[in-house]
């Protein structure tokens, strides 16, 4: 009889082996990506790892040991020459050194010379060639037999019909035809434009142009081809071929376009860096690539190590950390925010997604956890970017268990167990409709109704000090401060001198005064900082900006919302209305919030320790007035707030997504999904360069 954990394993190996098959029938055979390749990667390595610990429980005819395809019945059979392989991946410097210790042992330690390249990512093809003529050409299939597409792969300009000379009596080519991103962007606006379905990426799209009955269509979709490697060739030229670089020189030579980015690589350091350069160069390369190729390179040693099922030995695939990874949700629990809001947090199987392990991220509401149908014990789709806080983008429901449980909010607060209130975004749900908000508008949260619960009230000093960069004070200082008594709020942290914090344990005297130094330089904040600082419900950096800007000061502002509760006081809400991007669901906010007794008492308090925001000044100049930029990625010299703040002083605004509004996206190193859609939409597209001319 099996064990539970045994039993557990052998179900999700099922689960995962049906979900695999599927998503490669739709992406291989029917060029219909329901899920990304992140995605698919992700399943594929859970399998893998699952099949290692439970070798038992492995099958001959796997999913993840086929190389992916099968020849359409539209189109005539080809039986390959030789099998068309596919690689195995990698997808760490880690996973490289196994690998390339692994080469080490199986070729007696020799001295191993390496070669990489990009990995394109379109459809495979091999070419045939009889006396310099392309006489045949197929797909790959499922490695042993494609599809006739000679006709549409003759449309692309790319490909040699004729070869030049000198060139062998018979050679077959393997490359892969693709489509570049500009032509990918172009072809949708006008699938768009005639109400067609949208290609998700430039992969589906080479491929649907080659497997199409009528070659016009192939003609029509600008295609471009890249040689990568030679299968077969006539004696008198193969004799001079040594190792898979000679095969690329020789490819050159005959006509085929090459990628420039390969490179003979003598050391794994070598190989490290060029995979380093490619990451940095990706975001700016006109076709799609998702990794680099690896092979060594000596032929002889290639033959020596040999094939193991769909994959060779001596060559892999380092892809680059996915964007998009699956975990399993193990629970899902209740944070209690500053404005008081039950947030609920997904804890996962830690996964590996953009370069960095993820064990949580927030649900954000309700309404998000229903439109998800997010269960605990679900398998979910996380996506990461850079350092953009992870989240669940979608729940693969087809590998559902039957064990999975719903999840409902608590009746009381978890933090104090104080009252729970259920509120739109424009108040209480009852009143929803005075405030003009519509209930498309509305979303529904959770709110701990204790205006002096402990949650609330350290969220709200760890949002104060990170508003106004009071980085030497930190959550557990904070936590550390309010335990022994020093501080009840934000405010009492000014009025903290070096000989309270010096006489803690664990509390020398240079970081006793490096923390008073800090406060001391944070106490005349800019007036647009100083209000983000508050945490006024709905008021964030641009609205921040936009009452700096209107007011001048806070005296101003604090006059202008009259200390009045918004239903009467409809003169103060008028006040903010007239405001630039201000709403009724806004200016209600600001209003309500300076009504209440305790944050009025707070921002006195704040005064009279000598917190006192500068009067607001003018931008400099207006060169980027209208102007909506997004940010991206890491810059050379140059912080993402450093450029957030000469935006701003020019003028500009800053989004944090992409839209068919947005003028310029700033990207730097390890740039991700948001300059997809930016190349995608059309959005000029700046390095730290481009941006720093647009100043002068």
């Amino acid at each position: 009889m099996l064990k539970a954990s045994d039993a557990d394993a052998q179900k999700r190996i099922l689960k995962l082996r049906t979900e695999i098959t599927r998503l490669r029938e739709l992406y291989h055979i029917k060029n219909d990506p329901s899920v990304t390749d992140d995605v698919y990667d992700s399943l594929t390595r859970e399998l893998r790892e699952l099949e290692n610990r439970y070798p038992e429980y492995r099958i001959t005819d796997d999913p993840i040991k086929r190389v992916a395809g099968r020849a359409l019945d539209a189109f005539v059979k080809v039986t390959h020459a030789s099998r068309m392989l596919s690689l195995n991946d990698i997808f760490s410097v880690a996973e490289l050194e196994v690998w390339a210790e692994r080469m080490n042992k199986l070729l007696g330690r020799q001295t191993i010379s390496y070669f990489a390249e990009l990995k394109f990512d379109g459809l495979a093809v091999t070419l045939n060639y009889d006396n310099g003529r392309l006489v045949t050409a197929a797909t790959r299939g499922d490695g042993f037999v494609g599809e006739d597409v000679t006709q549409n792969v003759s449309m692309v300009p790319d490909v040699p019909v004729v070869l030049e000379a000198p060139f062998p009596k018979k050679i077959e080519v393997r490359g892969e035809i693709v489509m570049s991103k500009k032509t990918l962007f172009a072809l949708n606006k006008i699938q768009e434009r005639e109400g067609k379905p949208l290609f998700a990426n430039t992969r589906n799209a080479a491929a649907g142009g080659i497997r199409q009955l009528d070659p016009e269509t192939s003609r029509s979709r600008k295609l471009n081809f890249f040689a990568y490697d030679i299968a077969s060739i006539s004696d008198d030229f193969g004799r001079t071929i040594r190792r898979h670089s000679d095969k690329h020189r020789l490819l050159a030579s005959l006509g085929f376009p090459m990628s420039n980015l390969e490179e003979k690589c003598a050391t794994l350091a070598d190989i490290e860096k060029h995979i380093s350069k490619i990451e940095k160069a990706r975001p700016s390369l006109p076709f799609g690539t998702d990794g680099v190729v690896i092979a060594v390179d000596d032929l002889g040693m290639q033959d020596e190590l040999g094939v193991v099922g769909k994959a060779p030995r001596y060559a892999v695939a380092f892809k680059y950390p996915a964007e998009k990874a699956t975990t399993q949700v193990l629970d899902i629990t209740v944070q209690v925010g500053r404005t008081g809001v039950l947030t609920p947090l997904a804890h996962f199987k830690p996964t590996l997604v953009a370069g960095s392990t993820v064990s949580k991220s927030t649900l954000h509401n309700m309404d998000q956890i229903e439109r998800l149908d997010i269960r605990i014990g679900d398998t979910v789709v996380i996506q990461k970017a850079g350092d953009v806080i992870p989240e669940v983008v979608e729940v693969l429901a087809g590998l559902r268990t039957g064990h999975e449980k719903k999840f409902a909010m608590p009746k009381k607060c978890p933090e104090c167990g104080g009252e729970i209130e259920k509120r739109s975004t424009g108040g209480k749900l009852e009143k929803s409709a005075q405030a003009g908000i519509s209930q498309e508008d509305q979303s529904v949260a959770f709110y701990c109704t204790n205006a002096q619960c402990p949650a609330r009230n350290i969220r709200g000093m760890e949002h104060f000090v990170k508003a106004l960069d009071i980085y030497e004070v930190g959550p557990k200082i904070l936590e550390r401060l309010k335990d022994e008594g020093l501080i009840t709020d934000a405010a009492d942290l000014f009025m903290l001198t070096e000989a309270d914090l010096s006489g803690l344990e664990r509390f020398g005297e240079k970081s006793a005064k490096n923390i008073i130094e800090n406060l001391e330089l944070k106490k005349n904040p800019p007036l647009d900082r100083f209000i983000v600082s508050l945490g006024i419900l709905h008021v964030g950096e641009e609205t921040a900006r936009d009452l700096a800007k209107h007011f001048s000061t806070l005296e101003n502002i604090i006059k202008a919302s009259n200390n009045t509760l918004p239903r009467e006081n409809t003169t103060a809400i008028s006040n903010f209305e007239a405001i630039e991007n201000i709403g009724p669901l806004v200016a209600g906010s600001i209003v309500s919030w300076f009504a209440e007794k305790h944050n009025r008492d707070f921002v006195q308090k704040l005064l009279d320790n000598g917190v006192v925001p500068e009067k607001f000044v003018a931008p400099k100049g207006d060169k980027l007035e209208g102007k909506i930029f997004v940010l991206t990625g890491t810059l050379p010299t140059l912080s993402r707030d450093d450029v957030k703040k000469m935006i701003l002083a020019h003028g500009g605004k800053v989004a944090g997504s992409v839209s068919k509004n947005t003028d310029y996206i700033v990207a730097g190193e390890s740039a991700g999904s948001k300059l997809a859609e930016a190349e995608k939409l059309g959005v000029h597209v700046l390095d730290e360069t481009g941006f720093l001319k647009l100043l002068k």
